[in-house]
């Protein structure tokens, strides 16, 4: 982290600036937050090909602005994180009716949403080690849960846990997505719309996971019913065991 102060003699229009910092990591990104005086008046993102860029003095930044760049932020952090994109689908595949899918996903929205709150405004920061580990758990649980119920049919009795699951879970992940917004050290006065921004990406990553596994495990239903039991078992247990293997990991990491 740097901390950079310029003062000019002369009034300048427009300032240049540049960020090539670990080229040799192509994930890496650099953020810079941009003051006048003691006013925030830009949040900028180097990453890739985008390495340089020029702020107009006096201009700030718009609202839409950051919002369309930190909902960029939370569908990236989505997609690369392999311990969220697994828990999505875990949950969904035991398949189920539209409105019942909803449910799931909207339990774990709302879940996420609370934790990803209270850890961004730092009103409850759990130790990180714990949340990852719990994270990881909590795909072995659903992996578990699909495993037992693979066979179920629409007259059996048996109770669905996914949206307890899902919310429950959901709190827990909430925390390991405010661990972004809080490396980025942000200012009070740019929390607000950087976190909605934020939580709206990662809603959007979510809905495209949903969109592409569940009609795929429906369509393999319809077609052959043994084979999706088959697709169902051998995926859960491949969820139990990345999820095992990331508890045992992320416990015992120094």
């Amino acid at each position: 982290r740097f901390q950079l102060r310029y003062e000019w003699k002369e009034k300048l229009e427009t300032l240049g600036i540049g960020a090539h910092l670990f080229p040799y990591d192509p994930r890496h990104k650099t953020y810079v937050n941009i003051y006048e005086g003691e006013r925030l008046a830009k949040q900028l993102i180097f990453e890739g090909q985008t390495q340089t860029a020029e702020f107009v003095i006096g201009s700030g930044q718009s609202t839409l602005q950051v919002i369309r760049q930190f909902t960029a932020e939370g569908i990236h952090h989505i997609f690369i994180g392999p311990d969220h994109i697994l828990f999505i689908i875990a949950l969904l595949l035991l398949g189920g009716s539209l409105g019942q899918l909803l449910k799931i996903v909207t339990a774990f929205t709302v879940a996420h949403s609370i934790t990803l709150g209270l850890a961004t405004f730092d009103l409850l920061s759990p130790p990180s080690r714990l949340i990852e580990s719990t994270i990881a758990l909590s795909i072995v649980c659903v992996g578990v849960h699909d495993l037992l119920h693979r066979n179920d049919t629409p007259d059996t009795k048996r109770r669905d846990y996914r949206m307890a699951f899902a919310f429950c879970f959901g709190l827990i992940h909430g925390f390991g997505f405010a661990s972004v917004l809080k490396e980025l050290e942000l200012p009070r006065q740019a929390l607000g719309w950087s976190l909605f921004s934020f939580n709206v990406g990662v809603e959007l990553g979510q809905m495209c996971i949903v969109l592409l596994v569940s009609p795929l495990l429906a369509l393999l239903q319809q077609k052959n019913e043994k084979f999706a039991r088959n697709v169902v078992t051998v995926a859960a247990l491949v969820v139990i065991a990345a999820g095992g293997f990331w508890f045992v990991q992320r416990l015992f990491s120094t």
